[in-house]
């Protein structure tokens, strides 16, 4: 099996058609990510599913009006349900585990033939409060994933060269 096509083909999708998706291409996306790797394999997270057409319409008001999250036909919250939580470096966990599960999620909607965005743009207190998501937890991103109406060209990437190197900087 060869991932890196698909790895490479995958773009972020901002249109989408009407098509619903089944409950099992939901289920799979988000199964995806349920089996991302995690800090100490904490699993602090928390997918909220959107698809109610009303909801998914405040989420786009609290996104400053991206549209396309009321275009597809769904959206997933991805939330942390430890704030607190630091790797041995230092550093936060949910933001790299929630990223893990993001991507993981964003690579099986390819394999499905589906689209999918991430959104970082928002209100995080105002869909904290459409989905009834406790204070102490925190929405890292939105997931936006629907059938595509969009073909766009994969962006261009910087040259092997340019990011890896061995041994040294």
């Amino acid at each position: 099996m060869d991932l890196l096509p698909e790895i490479a083909r995958r773009v972020s999708i901002r249109k989408y058609s009407d098509e619903p998706l089944s409950d099992q291409q939901i289920e799979r996306v988000l199964e995806a990510g349920r089996r991302a790797p995690s800090a100490k394999n904490r699993q602090a997270w928390r997918f909220i599913v959107v698809q109610d057409p009303d909801t998914r319409k405040g989420l786009e008001e609290a996104a400053f009006g991206q549209e396309y999250i009321t275009e597809a036909p769904v959206t997933v919250a991805l939330c942390t349900t430890n704030i607190e939580y630091k790797m041995p470096n230092g550093q936060l966990s949910y933001p790299v585990d929630l990223s893990f599960a993001a991507a993981f999620m964003l690579l099986q909607a390819e394999h499905e033939g589906l689209g999918a965005c991430v959104v970082t743009t928002f209100r995080e207190h105002e869909i904290k409060s459409l989905l009834s998501i406790p204070y102490s937890m925190r929405v890292v991103m939105l997931l936006v994933v629907g059938h595509p109406d969009e073909a766009p060209e994969p962006p261009a990437r910087h040259p092997f060269k340019r990011v890896v190197s061995y041994e040294h900087w």
